[in-house]
């Protein structure tokens, strides 16, 4: 048996088809949010994203048959975040945090200058899950939470623009402003109350998804849950969260299996990633976390997005095809 054909068979295949069975499902949740809109542009978007997870599929077969190993070499941030811990493992604690936190720091600079909170709040979990698992002390964890949930109200005054302080506002406050900027949370919590037990069904009329109430900029991305909460209800929700549970669980057991600290550190980085998008992204439809703008990974209309979670898998499953094998 050829060395390929061997990496061929031996892919994690719960991962792999639990991975398609989300993004298939999500192009048919994105076309039953949008098939109604007039415009033929947003009316294309789930033929847009089935194209994005046809490369995203082969970039998942690359990025699996490829030793994971090479990103030690052109490493991304956070990747690189995994590669120093693995390799400084005897350094004092503090400097590791001082340099886990510059390494981490400039790239989430970057997208605080877009401005995207969002997608830098997504950050801090990622980090400290990688610091528990690398080894940090747990009273520095500790130390950083208490530091992070002290500068909450300073940073919800002195450093956010004014929409993102009304959007905080709507979160703690729904009634306030229910015309305004409390808007998409009431009719994101209608929306998918009133889909009950088995929701209203597929292509249902008359919902608020169709009627327009929630926000046609994106009922296909943001608030893709409150639409399948709708159509599809408790049961249908249930089941999506139990597939993306499946999924993360299956990451767990890669990371508990991987040949190497990097690879672990690897494994781990990408599964709190994926899950920290995952609860941003209900966790605001639901109204039990502030609107973010955050997509439901492999679900939610958001094309390069879409790509990038398929590849960070392929890492993953990398991690599980070459874990018999020595760096």
């Amino acid at each position: 048996m050829t060395p390929f054909l061997r990496k061929l068979l031996g892919l994690n295949w719960l991962l792999l088809v639990v991975m398609l069975a989300l993004a298939v499902f999500g192009v048919v949740a994105i076309y039953s949010a949008t098939y109604m809109r007039e415009d033929p542009v947003a009316a294309d978007f789930w033929r847009k994203q089935a194209n994005w997870v046809v490369v995203g599929f082969f970039a998942f077969m690359v990025a699996s048959l490829v030793d994971y190993r090479w990103i030690r070499w052109g490493a991304l941030p956070m990747y690189a975040l995994a590669l120093f811990l693995s390799q400084f493992k005897t350094m004092h604690p503090m400097l590791r945090l001082l340099v886990c936190g510059a390494i981490a720091g400039a790239p989430c600079l970057l997208i605080l200058m877009q401005p995207d909170l969002g997608e830098v709040i997504i950050w801090v979990p990622v980090l400290l899950a990688l610091l528990f698992v690398g080894g940090m002390p747990l009273r520095y964890l500790i130390c950083i939470l208490l530091i992070l949930f002290a500068m909450i109200p300073i940073t919800a005054n002195l450093v956010l623009k004014p929409y993102q302080q009304a959007r905080l506002t709507a979160f703690a406050h729904p009634d306030i402003d229910k015309q305004g900027s409390s808007w998409a949370i009431n009719q994101s919590l209608i929306a998918i109350g009133s889909g009950g037990w088995s929701g209203k069904g597929f292509k249902a009329a008359n919902t608020q998804i169709e009627l327009g109430f929630l926000p046609a900029t994106a009922v296909h991305n943001d608030y893709i849950f409150s639409a399948i909460g709708e159509q599809w209800g408790f049961v249908g929700g249930m089941f999506l969260i139990s597939a993306f549970a499946l999924l993360l669980l299956t990451c767990l057991f890669v990371a508990f299996v991987a040949g190497d600290q990097f690879g672990l550190l690897l494994v781990i980085g990408i599964t709190a990633l994926i899950f920290t998008h995952i609860f941003q992204n209900i966790g605001m439809t639901i109204s039990i976390l502030p609107i973010t703008g955050v997509p439901l990974p492999l679900v939610s209309y958001s094309g390069s997005f879409a790509l990038m979670i398929m590849f960070a898998l392929g890492v993953v499953n990398s991690v599980w095809v070459h874990r018999h094998e020595v760096a």
